[in-house]
């Protein structure tokens, strides 16, 4: 895989429903904004909501969608080897050109089983396809390690990227000591890239990026930026984009009659709000995730407010695109009313 930025894409909805129109648009809108790749359904699509058809269909439009534009990765991950070997099958006849596994959830393999009875099976199946273990942790209580994907990487060659969303620089690192100087990595955490990629220990190649679902072109410029070597424009592009990299997690203290709880507004909450907030193609998330709080959405309205004010170029090319005037909706009290649960506690 060449180096560069991938945008992870959310999958817009309406009335609960997939809003393919909205889809269509979101992806003109990366391709002509110089997008590397587009990722279909992955953890920011809202795969685990998603019933199979649906899931066909998002890869089966967004492979034609970027067929000849740009690099396209399916989503085909489980935690049931038979379905990922079923949906990478259906990816690879709608013509991807890799998939995505995340790490199985849930029923807990060791990093040796994840090896061997999950990755393997799927990469020596289809040996023609990219595949891309995706390290996370954080959401699937499971982890392969460096050790084991340098065993994948030298038994099947197709496994030859990972996405590393573990957070933890040092298993990055061990990653690039196994693997060697070819295999890419790649951020799963939009804040963390620049220094990925600028840690000769690890030599990242750059992102899968949630971020870039309404910055596509600063975000893959950024990656550019970087890779060129030009790292003083590189770090005031980050220092700009920031506040919209903090969208992947927003916590806030909620007060409830038994005193403050935690209220955690998880990954694609905060981006799919703050897409409808500025009047891209994308609606509520699908339960059980729901709507932000009020003082969540109050930090979102900050975070794009700050780039209004700062670099309002970012945005721009939003506008443009979809003809929206994003201050305006931003002090629209109806509009931002309508994205927060109207009683929490």
């Amino acid at each position: 895989m060449k180096k560069g930025c991938y945008t992870a894409l959310i999958t817009p909805f309406r009335n609960d429903l997939v809003d393919y129109e909205g889809l269509e648009k979101l992806c003109r809108f990366q391709i002509e904004n110089d997008i590397t790749g587009i990722l279909a359904v992955g953890t920011t699509g809202e795969s685990p909501t998603l019933a199979w058809d649906e899931h066909n269909s998002l890869i089966e439009i967004i492979s034609k969608q970027t067929k000849g534009k740009c690099f396209c990765i399916a989503g085909t991950g489980s935690n049931n080897t038979n379905e990922a070997l079923s949906a990478t099958r259906h990816a690879v006849e709608a013509g991807v050109d890799a998939v995505l596994l995340v790490d199985p959830y849930y029923n807990g393999p060791s990093s040796l089983e994840i090896r061997k009875e999950y990755i393997t099976p799927v990469a020596r199946t289809f040996p023609d396809i990219t595949v891309i273990p995706y390290i996370i942790p954080g959401r699937t209580g499971a982890q392969m390690l460096p050790e084991d994907i340098a065993l994948l990487n030298r038994e099947c060659p197709n496994v030859s990227a990972v996405k590393e969303a573990t957070g933890n620089l040092d298993n990055m690192k061990r990653t690039r000591e196994v693997c060697g100087p070819e295999f890419s990595i790649f951020s799963g955490d939009d804040a963390l890239v620049v220094a990925m990629m600028t840690d000769p220990d690890i030599a990242a190649s750059g992102v899968i990026s949630v971020a870039s679902n309404i910055v596509p072109g600063p975000a893959s410029r950024l990656i550019r930026l970087v890779a060129e070597g030009k790292l003083e424009e590189a770090e005031a592009l980050h220092k700009a984009l920031t506040p919209l990299f903090k969208l992947t997690s927003v916590v806030t203290m909620e007060e409830t009659p038994f005193g403050e709880v935690k209220c955690l507004a998880r990954n694609p909450l905060a981006v799919k709000t703050a897409m409808q907030l500025i009047g891209m193609p994308s609606g509520n998330c699908r339960k059980p995730l729901g709507k932000m709080t009020r003082k969540g959405l109050d930090v979102v309205v900050g975070y794009l407010t700050e780039v209004m004010e700062n670099n309002p170029e970012l945005l721009a090319p939003v506008e443009a695109f979809f003809g929206v005037d994003i201050k305006a909706r931003l002090a629209d009290e109806s509009l931002l009313e309508s994205l927060v649960y109207t009683e929490t506690y």
